[in-house]
């Protein structure tokens, strides 16, 4: 059941980075841009968790999931300081 779980989370933020990414590229706003970023990160954060604990559950990929969510949340973090400017 666990499994189904990180599949699922993993398939929404994927498609909720997709939906970001079509909302940027129709608008151009760099808010947008720089949410869609972060999304991305937490979206590859999602996939690798999946495949951390489901597909390859000899091999510890927790240092590269807690990289990629930490990239993405600093990037969300430096757009919104970048734009209050």
């Amino acid at each position: 059941m666990a499994e189904a779980v990180y599949l699922l989370c993993a398939l929404t933020s994927t498609f909720c980075a997709m939906l970001q990414i079509r909302s940027y590229r129709r608008q151009r706003t760099r808010l947008l841009l720089w949410s869609s970023a972060c999304f991305v990160g937490l979206a590859i954060n999602n996939v690798m968790l999946f495949v951390d604990l489901v597909v390859v559950q000899d091999l510890d990929l927790s240092v590269l999931r807690t990289a990629s969510a930490l990239a993405a949340i600093a990037l969300l973090l430096v757009g919104l300081i970048w734009e209050s400017k």
